[in-house]
């Protein structure tokens, strides 16, 4: 986001050694009263003042809650904001989905988060969690994602999914759906499906990358997303196809990189961030 010109005043809702894609991790969890705490320093200074709030991977139910509270507070302060969220809970492996945060955050993301939320990031695993419902074709895709809309936010981007992609097995589906009201108060839907080569290996902070991008490009191009997402997924293949590329040299022939080496080059692909070059197109469905 800095990189993009963005000023950015940021609150680690963790203060770990390492992510947790690692053997081991030691830190910190912050809590709500931390959180407080640190959102009242700003507010005596008043500097709180801001065009959007952005949160993504947390690890507690009141740490969450009070998120909620200060996005209202600054909602009130400025009509315009926007609240980007990831709700970050878990993912599919090998078609098995799993939570890799405490479950009982789940309801607070339902009913608290995402009704006060504009731009929600899950992927298709967390979009099932959110509204109950499975996905197994591109249509209930659509449908769980007009059901999300209906819980608040007018854009929804499901970041990755196991869907059978159009291009074939090797390519992974993402699709975006963008809902506003007109002057006349009718609703108009904008919906697009992006299809970007699988690269085999596990990457941590991809979803993290995804939401902040998306935050930038919707910034710049506020009613196109498929101008938006186009960048976002390309940037994104840019910076994975560089990691992949850096971590197999260092891993050496015929090795597995570990998660060291699996690290996202960011630095090195500030170009591509700055202005990526459009690999992966969008299909206005």
């Amino acid at each position: 986001l800095q990189v993009l010109g963005f000023e950015v005043d940021t609150v680690n809702s963790v203060q770990f050694s390492n992510h947790t894609g690692y053997a081991h991790w030691k830190g910190q969890v912050l809590n709500s009263d931390e959180l407080h705490e640190l959102y009242e320093g700003l507010k005596l200074n008043k500097v709180n003042q801001y065009d959007y709030v952005l949160t993504g991977y947390t690890r507690d139910t009141s740490f969450l809650a009070m998120v909620v509270d200060i996005v209202q507070e600054l909602k009130q302060q400025n009509s315009n904001l926007v609240y980007v969220c990831d709700p970050v809970m878990g993912d599919k492996w090998n078609g098995e989905g799993s939570m890799y945060v405490p479950k009982d955050l789940l309801p607070v993301y339902r009913d608290k988060v995402v009704p006060v939320a504009d731009i929600i990031t899950p992927n298709q695993f967390e979009a099932e969690l959110l509204t109950g419902r499975k996905i197994h074709t591109e249509k209930e895709a659509l449908e769980v994602m007009d059901m999300l809309h209906a819980m608040g936010p007018e854009t929804v981007v499901i970041t990755s999914s196991d869907l059978q992609a159009p291009l074939g097995n090797d390519y992974l589906i993402a699709l975006g759906s963008h809902r506003k009201t007109k002057a006349d108060g009718t609703k108009m839907t904008q919906r697009i499906r992006l299809e970007s080569p699988k690269v085999d290996a596990v990457f941590v902070g991809t979803g993290d990358l995804f939401a902040a991008m998306l935050l930038a490009w919707t910034h710049k191009h506020p009613n196109n997303l498929k101008v938006a997402c186009e960048k976002t997924v390309s940037a994104m293949q840019h910076v994975l196809q560089r990691t992949i590329k850096s971590a197999q040299a260092q891993a050496g022939e015929g090795n597995k990189p570990n998660s060291a080496q699996l690290e996202l080059r960011m630095v090195q692909s500030k170009k591509d961030i700055e202005n990526p070059e459009i690999i992966v197109k969008a299909t206005v469905l």
